[in-house]
């Protein structure tokens, strides 16, 4: 899995208490679709991944995939789908026809809007031209590679089965193959990595020009191998070299920070993940995936799905493992955790759309992290300064009750 698709929320406890409005709109619809194995489950790796045997239940699993999203469609009757992501796993490893059944199945039960964006994950080794040309024919147009290192001693500390040669071939067979939009997601802060380690993979990442990176530091993780077993991680002030040097060389070359860790050329951005970040919907489907809706009346639901893919395959168990419908006082925490990772925020306006609540249920704790340097000023959009977003976690505290 790449960090591309990671942005599933997580359920907190929040502030303000005000009455809900019903939703003059819904916000945006996408759908995650989650495909749990790989190859070899990755030492830092803690998604729901998991090692696959030779033989891939595709029929079995695309056919639990659409009896899910079945029990979903009465949540978003009469909405369209903005956008979708395969994520994992690495769902590369399934058959162009079993994506396509999958994908004419979804597309019967929830109509696609005109312009969808659709992106599929998938790593270097398991790259194949004549595949590739037959997914991008079934309507997926951006590809998300996971890179995460050029260099070979770098690679096997990750414990990634592809080389630096197949990362960078695997960009020029995309392109070959018709996606002119893609990314790749890189790390940094690797195992000794020095400097000019970390700014040669970013160089050579540049060079194959992607419309999009995901530049993230490698984090220890607990229930991974790396966080029971860590291995030797560069110092704090070479992190922060990193951090500065990396960002100027992807400004010099026409990537905008628009998030945290993600780099666009212009008009490039994931369009999915922004959904995400400004507090859309999603519907989410296949082992251990997240969803998130909202409803007329103002009530947004957090779903869950069951974990393991034999469970999720068992006829005799529920798809669905949870649900729990957001409080009042959760709603700033939930809201701003995605919406001020954006460098830019979002519009003011947005938060009483989205969450039913108003703006002057924000008024305390945004005059407290305004006058703590972390919040801009700015009464018409919610956005963090250059400190807020270094100390996002002291910023998201001041919406804490």
């Amino acid at each position: 899995m790449t960090r591309e698709s990671s942005a599933s929320p997580l359920i907190f406890g929040g502030a303000a208490q005000s009455p809900r409005a019903a939703l003059p709109v819904l916000p945006p619809l996408a759908l995650y679709i989650h495909i749990p194995w790989c190859v070899r489950k990755c030492p830092y790796c803690d998604f729901n991944s998991h090692t696959a045997s030779p033989v891939l239940p595709e029929e079995e699993y695309v056919d639990a995939l659409l009896a899910d999203l079945d029990q979903d469609l009465h949540a978003v009757y009469g909405r369209e789908l903005s956008s979708i992501f395969f994520g994992g796993g690495t769902p590369s490893l399934f058959s162009a026809q079993a994506l396509g059944r999958l994908l004419k199945g979804v597309e019967q039960r929830i109509p696609f809007a005109h312009d969808i964006e659709i992106t599929l994950e998938a790593n270097p080794g398991t790259f194949e031209q004549e595949k590739f040309v037959a997914y991008r024919a079934l309507g997926i147009n951006r590809l998300s590679i996971g890179i995460q290192s050029f260099q070979q001693e770098k690679l096997e500390a990750l414990g990634r089965i592809h080389n630096g040669d197949e990362a960078v071939r695997a960009a020029g067979m995309a392109r070959q193959a018709g996606f002119d939009n893609f990314n790749l997601d890189l790390m940094h802060g690797l195992p000794d990595q020095s400097l000019d380690d970390a700014l040669s993979d970013l160089r050579q990442a540049i060079a194959l020009k992607p419309t999009h990176l995901s530049w993230y530091q490698l984090t220890l993780e607990p229930n991974t191998v790396f966080w029971n077993q860590p291995p030797t991680l560069p110092e704090d002030d070479t992190l922060w070299d990193i951090q500065e040097a990396g960002q100027a060389l992807l400004a010099e070359h026409g990537y905008a920070q628009y998030e945290v860790s993600a780099y666009a050329q212009p008009g490039r951005p994931a369009r999915h993940n922004l959904n995400y970040w400004s507090f859309g919907d999603f519907i989410g489907i296949g082992a251990g995936a997240h969803g998130k809706l909202s409803h007329p009346d103002g009530r947004i639901v957090r779903t869950w799905k069951t974990r393991l893919p034999k469970d999720y395959l068992n006829p005799a168990k529920s798809f669905q493992a949870g649900e729990k419908a957001l409080t009042n006082d959760e709603m700033p925490f939930e809201f701003l955790m995605n919406a001020l990772r954006l460098t830019a925020g979002v519009e003011a306006r947005l938060y009483p759309e989205r969450t039913g609540m108003s703006l002057e249920s924000l008024a305390k704790s945004r005059r407290e992290a305004e006058q703590s340097g972390l919040l801009q000023v700015e009464p018409s959009r919610l956005a963090a300064t250059e400190r807020g977003q270094l100390f996002l976690n002291d910023l998201l505290q001041k919406f804490l009750s």
